[in-house]
């Protein structure tokens, strides 16, 4: 029973970030009252190994729509491969004023500028504990707003400490283009240095929990071709175990004219799609499957995702199109894998 093209003229009839809100507490009252297997379609299990992990199938939450780790159950539920939370800090952040979320229906998209707006890795923490949930969970983490950028690594060192026993893959958010010169962690030295900590750091905590935990990184949809290339060499040498291609863009071309257009944040969904789709196929180029890829990016449709995975990505995850077509898109992703 597919009821979200009855539910979704209400929603998008709130303020967004509202929205964003009434609809996990919706989803969780589903999930709670037991609902859930009557309302959500039915989706087959399509295992694949990536990441030396077992997934039940190859469609992924991304993070962002579950900061907190709050509603991990409810949204399992709706049928995922794997969850991702966060983006998480080491300590509790407000975030950017709003209003900071704004839908462009017109583009299928929607700008954001929450700016890692989280309750800390120990609140999160603390809910991962209390879910039933026992699928692959991905833990996305980020540097606090006011650290510095050059004790950046301080905070992400932190945050892989502290969510290292609980995640079954962590994701390193280099690419959200709401932090103050967070995306500079990209470049040149700066992602070699971080890379070269996490991956020592990552050894140890193997040691220390008798566990290896696999770590991929999350990249941006604004990167030049050798920006590309410097990235995949140096996944490969300091053997990171993902990549995740790709954040939100900065980039405005495809909503030119648009009334928002000027608003700052990230833009997603279909606008981003074919800026996704290359990054995927530059890093396949590069990696050759010597690195598995993640594909999120603009992904409103079965073909959207194959074209992900035709491009060279292993993995696909929805955000902004699960916000477009509901969850009726997971079902539709897997049996077309």
């Amino acid at each position: 029973m597919n009821l979200y093209p009855l539910l979704k003229p209400l929603l998008f009839s709130l303020d967004p970030e509202v929205a964003h809100e009434v609809t996990l507490k919706m989803l969780n009252a589903t999930h709670v009252s037991g609902l859930a297997s009557l309302l959500y379609p039915v989706i087959e299990d399509k295992p694949l190994t990536v990441m030396g992990l077992e997934f039940k199938n190859p469609v992924g939450l991304a993070a962002g729509l579950d900061k907190n780790g709050d509603y991990i159950d409810a949204l399992a539920a709706l049928g995922f491969g794997f969850v991702e939370i966060g983006t998480v800090t080491p300590r509790p952040q407000p975030g950017n004023p709003k209003p900071r979320l704004f839908r462009l229906p017109e583009h299928e998209a929607i700008i954001n500028r929450m700016g890692f707006n989280n309750l800390g890795v120990d609140h999160l923490l603390e809910k991962v504990k209390k879910t039933a949930y026992c699928g692959l969970l991905g833990i996305n983490i980020g540097k606090n707003a006011d650290t510095p950028i050059e004790n950046a690594q301080d905070d992400y060192l932190a945050g892989l400490r502290k969510v290292y026993a609980s995640a079954s893959y962590i994701t390193i958010n280099i690419s959200s283009p709401n932090t103050k010169n967070l995306r500079q962690l990209q470049q040149g030295d700066e992602i070699k240095a971080l890379l070269s900590a996490i991956k020592e750091e990552q050894l140890k905590l193997k040691d220390e929990h008798d566990r290896y935990v696999p770590i991929a990184v999350k990249i941006a949809p604004d990167l030049s071709l050798d920006e590309i290339r410097h990235i995949a060499n140096l996944l490969l040498e300091f053997e990171m175990d993902a990549v995740i291609a790709t954040n939100t863009t900065i980039a405005r071309d495809a909503i030119s004219g648009h009334r928002l257009a000027k608003e700052a944040g990230g833009l997603s969904g279909a606008p981003v799609r074919q800026a996704s789709t290359r990054v995927v196929q530059g890093l396949a180029a590069e990696l050759q499957g010597r690195c598995p890829i993640i594909a999120a990016g603009g992904i409103l449709s079965a073909a959207d995702a194959q074209e992900k995975l035709q491009a060279g990505a292993s993995l696909v995850q929805i955000y902004t199109g699960l916000i477009y077509r509901g969850p009726q898109l997971i079902a539709d992703i897997v049996k077309a894998c």
